[in-house]
């Protein structure tokens, strides 16, 4: 009871300072430092034999103070990096002085720590190109040679537990990476693991952990950690975020201003070891995770935007000259000035997926330099995701991918030279022989045709709903809508359904491998393409016979007119329309979403008139997150 009391205060302080801003409670100073007035563990050396590799292979080990044969312990297998072998925890990472101090202040269970060397081949010296193919294989070896040499090794010679639940693995880096791999990967051996800072050798997430519910049935601790200037960083964050997805309990922590380095790994070392083999409150899991992850829309150079677990978001930029800085993300935030010139703020939580957001500078709305950015606003401006634990269907997952295309074409409607972007699935340039159905695409206003690509992620959307069989293989076509007429009159729509019809079509039909009958085509848009999407899809029902419209219905008073003819046109051709269209299918962003009442009006307008449609809202205003959904649950819709 009082080593679970001492884990929750830890946690419960740390909890606190995250709240409130504070530094990531580091390791105490002098936490790694020998002090000669403790009792000391030993180190030693123990030769093993591997059957894996064939020859007898070396490992350091370490005993607790006052260890004894008379007594069980359990073990901490603790493994190095890529240019590493069983010395480099030992000489640069000082376990055994980490652990003695920790024993002298009792907050850790006496524990063997065995320390390995991971590169499993004859020659296991870290000599000559460390990343040679056989090198770097040698770790995926080391698997069968702890499984089946080293740990049976180890039960036989020393006074230790051999259940799963009195074993623990670890590793920095590329050990890191072992961890996570073989830990996960074998749940009967390990009931504790570790990942810190883990390399580019750690499984695709849903490998790492293709059975969620066995994990969080068997793991007693999962713990991943980077520095957040490591440029490792997103091989941590994909794991959480799947993770977190998921409800798999894990620690996710992140140390300011940590680098690939011991400086890192022995302050994991620190506070990971603290919570081995002991009763550990399922409600610390939540409270210790990370104190902000760069937004994966920041640049490749950049430490901020960061993102925080509960949806808030810091964003920092440096001007030194400026009086006074703000964040707009629809809602002002005023920055405050800290050392040397830099600007800081916390926001509010945000919603869910992509924010777009501007810096304003002494009055001056500009783009963010630390941010990627995107064509929105009538502008290019600055984005932010926000993760949050369903955004699963838009992540990079080891499937097949198709690809993001762009096309030039000459409308000689509008005497000019266009192009659009366009979607392939999976095997499109191998399935010489196959034709495929398409579905054209609209943003909104102050977008244009790169929107649904960049913002939208829509190769991701279908990439991974295709290979879960949940929506056919498709192409998409995202077209340009700004036309050189201004405005939302009628005549804008006219030129845009003409260019549709006339030029784009027959371009996509002539040059691309697609099917060219009327319920092989669906069009669909958001906000201004939504009102595209009624005009030219009502009109052509020929054409089209599945039609979207996301957040978006006629424009009162401002298009009373144009709507009335419509509502006209639609009245006439009911019959026609119900029968063409396989799926009319309208979404909406919730009440808040400011073109809520105008559809309603327009809902009702069908309602009078018996069109038939699928309606449905998700929360989230008018924005992309709820475009994303939109097109998730549209696309599973069509051609079927």
């Amino acid at each position: 009871m009082k080593s679970l009391f001492t884990i929750f205060s830890f946690f419960f302080l740390l909890f606190n300072q995250l709240h409130a801003q504070s530094k990531y409670i580091t390791a105490p100073e002098g936490f790694d430092i020998e002090k000669p007035d403790i009792a000391h563990g030993n180190i030693d050396t123990l030769t093993y034999n591997s059957n894996t590799v064939g020859c007898n292979r070396r490992a350091l080990v370490y005993t607790p103070p006052g260890f004894s044969r008379d007594k069980k312990y359990p073990v901490l297998y603790l493994l190095h990096g890529i240019g590493g072998d069983e010395k480099e925890w030992f000489i640069q990472g000082t376990p055994q002085v980490i652990l003695d101090n920790l024993y002298a202040q009792n907050k850790v269970e006496p524990m063997i720590v065995v320390l390995p060397n991971g590169r499993a081949m004859k020659d296991d010296r870290a000599i000559g190109n460390i990343f040679d193919s056989a090198k770097v294989a040698a770790f995926s070896t080391f698997e069968n040679e702890l499984l089946n040499d080293l740990i049976p090794y180890v039960e036989k010679n020393f006074p230790v537990f051999t259940d799963r639940e009195h074993r623990a693995l670890a590793g920095l880096s590329m050990g890191g990476g072992q961890s996570l791999n073989y830990g996960l990967g074998n749940l009967d051996y390990f009931a504790w693991v570790g990942g810190f800072s883990s390399a580019p050798n750690t499984r695709e997430p849903q490998i790492l952990v293709p059975n969620p519910a066995e994990a969080k049935k068997k793991l007693k601790l999962l713990w991943l950690s980077c520095g957040d200037k490591d440029n490792l960083m997103n091989f941590t964050k994909r794991t959480h975020e799947y993770l977190q997805e998921n409800n798999v309990n894990h620690i996710f922590q992140v140390l300011p201003n940590g680098y690939h380095d011991f400086k890192v790994w022995k302050d994991n070392l620190y506070h990971f070891s603290q919570l081995l083999f002991k009763p550990v409150d399922p409600s610390i899991f939540n409270v210790a995770n990370s104190v902000g992850v760069k937004a994966e829309t920041a640049m490749r150079s950049a430490q901020y935007p960061k993102t925080l677990p509960d949806g808030r978001a810091v964003f920092s930029i440096k001007a030194p000259e400026a009086h006074k800085v703000q964040v707009d993300l629809g809602r002002k935030y005023d920055m405050v000035k800290a050392e040397e010139g830099v600007w800081e703020v916390v926001t509010d939580s945000l919603s869910e997926g992509f924010h777009y957001y501007s810096l304003i500078i002494d009055g001056v709305a500009v783009a963010d330099p630390n941010s990627e950015t995107f064509y929105g606003m009538g502008r290019m401006a600055s984005g932010i995701e926000v993760p949050f634990s369903g955004d699963g269907y838009y992540q990079i997952k080891d499937v097949p991918h198709g690809d993001i295309r762009i096309k030039r074409y000459y409308s000689s409607l509008t005497n000019s030279w266009r192009n659009f972007y366009m979607y392939t699935p999976p095997g499109y340039d191998k399935n010489t022989k196959e034709k495929y159905p398409v579905l054209y695409l609209l943003h909104g206003g102050g977008e244009d045709q790169r929107g649904w690509a960049t913002q939208g992620k829509i190769d991701l959307i279908l990439d991974n709903l295709i290979a879960e069989g949940k929506a056919k293989q498709m192409v998409v076509v995202m077209l340009d809508g700004n036309m050189a007429l201004s405005g939302f009159s009628e005549d804008f729509f006219k030129l845009f359904e003409a260019d549709l019809s006339q030029v784009v079509i027959p371009f996509v039909e002539k040059h691309y491998r697609v099917k060219t009958d009327a319920q092989s085509r669906a069009l669909a848009g958001l906000s201004m393409g939504g009102m595209q999407t009624l005009y030219a899809g009502l009109h052509n029902t020929q054409l089209f016979g599945y039609l979207g419209v996301f957040s978006s219905g006629w424009i009162h008073p401002m298009q009373d007119e144009l709507a009335n003819k419509q509502y006209a046109f639609i009245k006439e051709n009911t019959k026609l329309i119900n029968k063409n269209l396989k799926s009319f299918w309208i979404s909406m962003g919730g009440k808040e979403d400011i073109a809520w009442k105008n559809c309603q009006i327009m809902l009702g307008k069908f309602d009078e008139m018996k069109i038939k449609y699928v309606y449905s809202e998700y929360p989230g205003g008018h924005s992309w997150p709820v475009w994303r959904n939109n097109l998730y649950n549209f696309s599973q819709v069509l051609f079927k």
